[in-house]
């Protein structure tokens, strides 16, 4: 089953919101990883690739833990594809993330030439996938990837809510 709509008369586009129930048990693994963050006080982001049928990388959040400011859970999952398919090209591969990617994140994907971005929940001040214009749309990349979002969105978006609310709440 799958539920795609958009503005254009039910047609997919680039960034059609569609949830099939292989991209809904793929987001939950996702969203195991960005519990798995949040235990380790991290924001909670997680994220994996996926080439035909199978899991071969998985990240998530760790820039604080690693002091490493890229170690986001994009990138965290790109390299541990790239190292277990041997390549840093990952063409045919689909990344799952439970938060839209920032900028450092894009330019990660369209290195790594990935074929499709699902992406769990919007992301309002950093997310350059839709919700701070599309970078995508503009065409100046030398790759381009197809995109789904809202996949499993409000479980994807309470997790952030819940995690700063905690986290304001133990500062104040």
């Amino acid at each position: 089953m799958e539920r795609c709509a958009n503005a254009f008369n039910g047609r997919r586009t680039r960034t059609a919101i569609c949830m099939s129930e292989v991209d809904a048990n793929y987001m939950a693994r996702a969203l195991e990883l960005a519990r798995r963050a949040r235990d380790e006080g991290e924001v909670p982001v997680g994220a994996l690739v996926v080439v035909g049928d199978y899991i071969v990388g998985e990240g998530w959040n760790r820039p604080i833990s690693s002091r490493d400011p890229s170690a986001h859970a994009e990138i965290a999952a790109l390299r541990d594809a790239a190292q277990n398919l041997r390549n840093y090209r990952l063409p045919g591969a689909t990344l799952y993330v439970t938060i839209e990617p920032c900028t450092m994140c894009l330019g990660a994907l369209v290195h790594a030439r990935i074929e499709r971005l699902v992406f769990g929940a919007r992301e309002p001040r950093a997310g350059v996938i839709v919700s701070n214009g599309s970078l995508l749309r503009d065409n100046f990349f030398n790759h381009q990837f197809a995109v789904d979002g809202g996949v499993r969105e409000e479980e994807c978006a309470q997790l952030m809510t819940d995690f700063f609310r905690r986290r304001r709440a133990t500062t104040q």
